[in-house]
C-alpha cells in the first residue's frame, strides 16, 4: 500500500530539487546565450512565472495535506500522466540543450530547433509544463489548485510568453514581428 504523506513528501522533494537544478542550469545557459549575443525579449511578464509557479510549489502540497492527505482515485494515472510529462518536459530541455532557458534569449543568426519534440510540437516543454501543472495536483486530489494554477498559466502567462516568444523568432530572422 502507498502513503499518501510519504509520496506528498517524495513528489514535493522530487519538484523542489529539481526546479533548483533547473533554475542553475537556465542560468549557465543565460550566461553562455548572452556570450553569444543573445538578446532578451519579454522579460516584463519573467516575475510573473516565478509568482505562479512559486504559488503552485506552495498550494498542492498545503490543499493536498488539508484534505489527509489522500490520494484521489485514479491517483496511479495522474501520476502516470505527471510522469509522462517530466518526460516530454526533459526531452525538449535535452533537445535544446544550452539553448534552453526560463528567459526569452534569442541568439542572432541560429535556426530554431527542429528536431526531437520539436519536429511534432512547436512548444513541447509548454504542453509538458501544462500537464505537470494540473496533474501532480490531482494525484491528491488538490482540483483547486490544479485548476486554478492551470487556467492562469493558459490564459496569463502562456498567452503572453508564446506570442513574445514568436514575435522574438521571428525579428531573428529578419520577418515582420506583428505578424502572428
Amino acid at each position: 500500500m502507498v502513503s499518501a504523506t510519504g509520496l506528498l513528501w517524495a513528489l514535493i522533494g522530487v519538484v523542489a530539487v529539481q526546479r533548483v537544478s533547473e533554475l542553475r542550469l537556465a542560468r549557465r545557459n543565460e550566461a553562455w546565450a548572452r556570450q553569444q549575443g543573445a538578446r532578451e525579449h519579454g522579460a516584463g511578464h519573467y516575475p510573473a512565472f516565478f509568482l505562479l509557479h512559486g504559488a503552485w510549489l506552495l498550494l498542492w502540497p498545503l490543499e493536498a495535506w488539508r484534505g489527509g492527505p489522500t490520494l484521489a482515485p485514479g491517483w496511479g494515472a495522474w501520476l502516470l500522466l505527471f510522469a509522462a510529462a517530466e518526460a516530454l518536459r526533459y526531452w525538449a530541455i535535452t533537445t535544446l540543450g544550452r539553448r534552453w532557458n526560463t528567459r526569452i534569449l534569442v541568439i542572432p543568426g541560429l535556426p530554431p530547433i527542429a528536431r526531437g519534440p520539436y519536429r511534432w510540437l512547436r512548444h513541447p516543454n509548454y504542453v509538458a509544463v501544462v500537464i505537470e501543472l494540473a496533474a501532480l495536483p490531482l494525484v491528491f486530489g488538490a482540483w483547486r489548485t490544479a485548476l486554478a494554477i492551470g487556467l492562469a498559466n493558459l490564459t496569463i502567462l502562456l498567452g503572453v510568453r508564446i506570442p513574445a516568444e514568436m514575435r522574438a523568432l521571428r525579428a531573428a530572422r529578419g520577418a515582420p514581428s506583428d505578424v502572428a
